[in-house]
């Protein structure tokens, strides 16, 4: 019923910068929070920054000062602006959102299907 369509990864030198987005599609009434995530090989996917409707943020301390999360309500669209990224933030990175469709009487938390970043020289 929802789709998570996430963009912009790919290979980029240490300093570098990247924008991810991550649109929503479907059956969609109204969205909640959005987040990024992110899972290094050999770890657990961890969180780096959400989003309310309200656009509250929060992010983990390791991307503070660094990246920036976004969203327009309009297109359903959370972005991630990622500046000064260190080979540490190498990773696949997902988006999620907290959903309620239509004809639902629940909110359900929707993935991507994830986009790999690497920071590399």
């Amino acid at each position: 019923q929802v789709q998570l369509v996430e963009s912009g990864g790919g290979l980029v030198q240490p300093g570098g910068s990247l924008r991810l987005s991550c649109a929503a599609s479907g059956s969609i009434f109204s969205i909640n929070a959005m987040g990024w995530y992110r899972q290094a090989p050999g770890k657990q996917r961890e969180l780096v920054a959400a989003i309310t409707s309200g656009n509250s943020t929060n992010y983990a301390d390791s991307v503070k000062g660094r990246f920036t999360i976004s969203r327009d309500n309009a297109k359903n669209t959370v972005y991630l602006q990622m500046n000064n990224l260190k080979p540490e933030d190498t990773a696949v990175y997902y988006c999620n959102a907290d959903v309620l469709t239509y004809g639902s009487r629940f909110w359900y938390l929707y993935w991507g299907q994830g986009t790999q970043v690497t920071v590399s020289s």
